[in-house]
């Protein structure tokens, strides 16, 4: 545990100072919010590039959906890469080598099936990375530190896909693809010397193993945790059914935009609008609210982040292409992503629900689902859009959404008086 700031006094939460004082956690969350930026350049120009091509809502899905479903194949698995190697060779290693296939990708006249094929390599190294991310931060910051840095993150991943997005839709419509993915690989260089000149040099994780485990081991052992323990299957349930209905619209954002008589560059606009929302909430749940009414809260702020997809879709099938729409639409996916914050107090308290040394495997199982889920929400809204049109879509992810979460929902409620970890003790958990 890091000692470089003296945690925030009982009673009252850490404040943003205090946070940034642990030297670790600087670069932790600098480099996060660069390469997310460039992700979401590259993203949104590869969506656009499909889209242009074929016409397709369904494959302009599918490239949006692609750098997710990796997490859904193979994401506990490489998560486990984490627990087994230092975690700072693990966050570099994986940094340098999706430099080097972006910049692959932006070699000009690839074709689009090599283009996808190189995307999901890169998508591939993101839960390693991710999982090592993750359980570092829990282990150099604790307590309301560390609640307060999850916020932060959060915030940090909000304001950078919406300067991502922004960017991308002014860039693409003056630029080449090319020239948007050496961007995205420029992040990913950038961020390994970053980690490499500030992060300690730790050895791996130990857990109560006394000889040398299979990452299949390590898999079974981070799914077992979680499934032996009804608080943590609780959160998992909700995490996973709240974002995929929440962000199933992302997956058709051209068409929908398309359906409103706009182009790429109000495209950029409406993407940003959810994390946008999601900022300004992150902010008033680590600094106003606090995790623990935040997490009393907790069926509120859900209902707030699908609710507005209802409304929204409704407006876009019922007004049809024109500006004032467009602006109504906007509007009620910033108000989505306010509601969307209560992403933050349920991160802290699956922190707080798994040993230290098991972080690694219970987070890439999370994240996998996570990911996979946002993965097949995407899809999903693309081959419905084939058939409807984007609006009402949009408007049926809303809908059927409030009614998935209301089970996850009551499990939160139940198991809140549990006691964690009743998985292996490979750790204790953070109090």
């Amino acid at each position: 545990m890091s000692e470089d700031a003296p945690p925030g006094g009982p009673g009252r939460p850490a404040t943003f100072r205090e946070v940034f004082a642990v030297r670790e956690f600087r670069p932790l969350f600098g480099t996060y919010t660069l390469s997310t930026i460039g992700d979401e350049l590259a993203r949104v120009a590869l969506t656009v590039l499909v889209y242009q091509r074929t016409e397709s809502p369904l494959l302009s899905a599918l490239t949006f959906a692609l750098s997710f479903l990796p997490w859904a194949v193979g994401g506990p698995l490489l998560a486990t890469v984490a627990d087994r190697f230092p975690r700072h060779r693990v966050l570099i290693a994986s940094d340098v080598a999706r430099g080097v296939l972006v910049a692959g990708m932006a070699v000009p006249g690839t074709p689009l099936p090599v283009l996808l094929v190189l995307l999901l390599l890169v998508s591939l190294l993101a839960p390693p990375f991710e999982s090592a991310r993750s359980a570092l931060m829990a282990d150099v910051l604790e307590g309301e530190r560390y609640a307060v840095a999850t916020s932060l993150t959060n915030v940090s991943l909000q304001v950078a896909q919406v300067v991502g997005f922004v960017l991308a839709g002014g860039l693409v419509t003056v630029l080449s693809p090319s020239v948007v993915l050496l961007a995205d690989a420029a992040t990913f260089v950038v961020s390994a010397v970053w980690l490499a000149a500030t992060l300690e040099r730790r050895p791996a994780p130990a857990g109560e193993a006394t000889e040398p485990s299979s990452v299949w081991q390590d898999t079974a052992d981070g799914l077992r945790l979680i499934g032996r323990n009804p608080r943590l299957l609780a959160i998992i349930a909700l995490l996973w059914t709240g974002t995929m209905f929440a962000n199933a619209a992302e997956g058709i954002a051209v068409p929908l935009t398309d359906s409103l008589g706009e182009g790429p560059a109000q495209l950029g606009v409406l993407l940003a609008a959810n994390p946008l929302g999601v900022t300004i909430g992150g902010l008033v749940v680590a600094r106003v609210l606090g995790t623990a009414r935040s997490e009393r809260l907790m069926p509120v702020l859900v209902a707030l982040s699908l609710a507005p997809l209802l409304l929204a879709g409704l407006v876009a099938v019922a007004a049809g292409p024109s500006r004032g729409a467009y602006a109504l639409v906007v509007a009620l996916l910033f108000v989505a992503g306010l509601g969307a914050s209560w992403s933050i107090p349920l991160n802290v308290s699956f922190v707080q629900a798994v040993p230290s040394a098991y972080r690694g495997r219970a987070f890439g199982v999370a994240v996998s689902g996570l990911y996979g889920v946002q993965g097949l929400g995407a899809l999903g809204a693309g081959l419905a859009a084939e058939q409807v049109p984007p609006g009402a879509v949009v408007a049926l992810a809303g809908g059927i959404g409030l009614l998935a979460v209301v089970p996850p929902l009551l499990g939160f409620a139940r198991t809140r008086p549990a006691v964690a970890g009743d998985g292996p003790a490979g750790g204790p958990s953070v109090p």
